[in-house]
């Protein structure tokens, strides 16, 4: 991972972050491809359980909730780095 790259995981409610890669098994990207996760998208963490575990996201309009192992296969650059290299 670069120095620009987290995990969807170490978001916090509030911040966003672009899809750079979805890693793990096939059958677990797949499941979280089909969600919308892909390259480009972009994620917001809407709030987390009472627990902490899972976390709600808001992905392609639709709020999905991942549990932090789930979240952790996904490589994000987080939102404002994103707007800082001027969109790419």
């Amino acid at each position: 991972m670069s120095e620009h790259e987290h995990r969807l995981s170490e978001l916090q409610p509030g911040e966003s972050g672009q899809v750079v890669r979805v890693e793990g098994i096939e059958e677990q990207r797949r499941r979280l491809m089909d969600l919308g996760l892909i390259p480009g998208t972009i994620v917001a963490a809407e709030m987390d359980s009472p627990m902490g575990d899972p976390t709600a996201y808001r992905i392609r309009g639709a709020l999905i909730a991942l549990r932090k192992d789930q979240a952790g296969l996904i490589v994000i650059e987080p939102e404002k780095l994103h707007k800082d290299n001027g969109g790419n």
